[in-house]
């Protein structure tokens, strides 16, 4: 019967002890200050208050010039042999005015805004919240991430904005974005993180990793921040997906961590400089899973392999399912794609991959990206707005050229900045600034010598009439 005592009154002590222990626990975290606390009520006119001075308005102008009116006669042999060829009416260069929005990232005035709010400005003018106005010139752009960083001179004590870690961010996030929505200044609108990782939204060649939100974006809302609860940048506003042209709830931005890699290359050397290893990629089907036998869906298939490239040279095969990159795991084909392009050139990256049911590990040194003249002429295709190829003896003979120097233009975009200039398919492009054009090497290599933005001469042989003649037209 003691024993039975003595053993309740223990019980009952220790009951006693750990309440006491619990409550002063809780007494001490409630009164613990919560630096990290966020008040929701305040939180977005915070971030609106802390970021609108770095905010800027920006205004392009471009001078192009209309295509010239089509004679219905002017290839008839007839027509030509009793009227000769008529001469195109030389048309007045009228201006376009567009809008966008960028924001201020350092105090030296570099401004990071979308490649297409400036590809093919002659002018651009940006303007601070206090109303100043400064012109701005283009440092470097990047149109596979649709990025670009122009500069004006800084005012003393300027605003800018911080990137934060767009990696870190979670699905249901709060979110502000700043812009210039149909020429409406410094409107601010909230939302959150509906998705990340979201491709496929813009042109298939480029590098895209966007993120999904619901905060409403506006035509002129591009190159705009969208920004954390901290007031930090975790994107660039981009692109929406609307049926009617204006806002329904599905916008996209461009992950700070790339963009902020592609601002600090272009503010170095004005262009940026990608990781290559020479891999063709596919995404890992769930029919690819069931016919090769794999344990998942994540993972790259490698299609194809260059001859000569870093991935041959370290053994990847045709058929290999690449599933991590320095031992992280690689999502998809995407994924693993933007994580090559952005690895440092010269650096020896692990790849694990599964053949035949195997785990194979290899070892590729990062080259820096490398494009065949064809490819690269079609990549170029956007800078000019055509499409060109190299002359064939055949056409040589047709045309009754004296060599096959040139390119010959094979498509044009009437909106396009040749187009507009009044190029037409069949030209052929003889010079660009002066320097000669022997084929796709050539055309190539000069135009990637001109910033985005810059006025080209063009020695041109029109394909109707065979007369040479210069132009200018403005690159993207």
């Amino acid at each position: 019967m003691e024993m039975r005592i003595i053993k309740f009154w223990g019980i009952l002590c220790g009951v006693i002890i750990l309440t006491g222990v619990f409550f002063h626990l809780s007494s001490a975290w409630a009164e613990t200050p919560r630096t990290n606390a966020i008040d929701l009520t305040t939180a977005i006119a915070d971030v609106a208050q802390k970021a609108t001075p770095a905010v800027v308005h920006i205004e392009v102008t471009q001078r192009v010039q209309p295509s010239s009116p089509v004679f219905p006669f002017e290839s008839d042999p007839f027509f030509r042999y009793f009227f000769g060829s008529p001469q195109r009416p030389r048309l007045d260069k009228k201006e376009l005015r567009g809008i966008g929005t960028g924001m201020v990232i350092d105090n030296e005035g570099n401004i990071l805004t979308n490649n297409h709010v400036v590809t093919g400005a002659t002018k651009i003018t940006v303007k601070m919240i206090s109303g100043e106005e400064f012109e701005a010139k283009i440092v470097g752009a990047d149109p596979k991430t649709d990025l670009a960083v122009i500069k004006i001179r800084a005012p003393q004590n300027i605003s800018y904005l911080k990137f934060g870690d767009s990696d870190k961010l979670r699905v249901g996030e709060w979110v502000v974005a700043i812009g210039n929505p149909r020429g409406l200044e410094q409107t601010v609108t909230a939302g959150i993180i509906s998705a990340k990782h979201r491709t496929g939204i813009m042109d298939p060649s480029s590098y895209q990793d966007f993120i999904q939100t619901d905060a409403a974006i506006n035509p002129g809302n591009s190159g705009g921040p969208l920004l954390d609860l901290n007031g930090d940048v975790i994107g660039v506003n981009a692109a929406i997906v609307s049926e009617s042209g204006g806002f329904e709830g599905i916008g996209f931005a461009i992950p700070s961590n790339m963009a902020a890699a592609v601002a600090d290359a272009l503010m170095k050397t004005g262009k940026v400089v990608r990781g290559w290893l020479g891999l063709s990629l596919q995404e890992v089907t769930p029919s690819l899973v069931k016919n090769m036998n794999l344990k998942g869906s994540k993972g790259a298939l490698v299609a194809d392999i260059t001859k000569g490239g870093p991935a041959e040279k370290a053994g990847i095969r045709r058929g290999d399912v690449i599933v991590s990159l320095d031992s992280t795991v690689v999502e998809s084909a995407n994924d693993l794609r933007n994580r090559i392009a952005g690895s440092r050139v010269g650096k020896k990256v692990e790849i694990a991959l599964i053949r035949k049911g195997e785990r194979v590990t290899v070892q590729p040194v990062v080259e820096p990206y490398k494009l065949s003249p064809h490819t690269a002429a079609l990549e170029m295709e956007n800078r000019m707005g055509i499409e060109v190829k190299e002359i064939s003896i055949l056409e040589a003979r047709k045309r009754r050229l004296n060599s096959r120097e040139g390119v010959v233009i094979t498509k044009v975009d009437p909106q396009g900045p040749a187009g507009r200039a009044g190029l037409e398919s069949g030209d052929i492009l003889y010079q660009i600034n002066n320097q000669a054009i022997r084929g796709l090497r050539d055309y190539n290599r000069i135009l990637e010598q001109i910033q985005p933005g810059q006025e080209a001469l063009l020695l041109v042989r029109d394909g109707r009439t065979g007369e040479m003649g210069y132009l200018t037209m403005v690159v993207q």
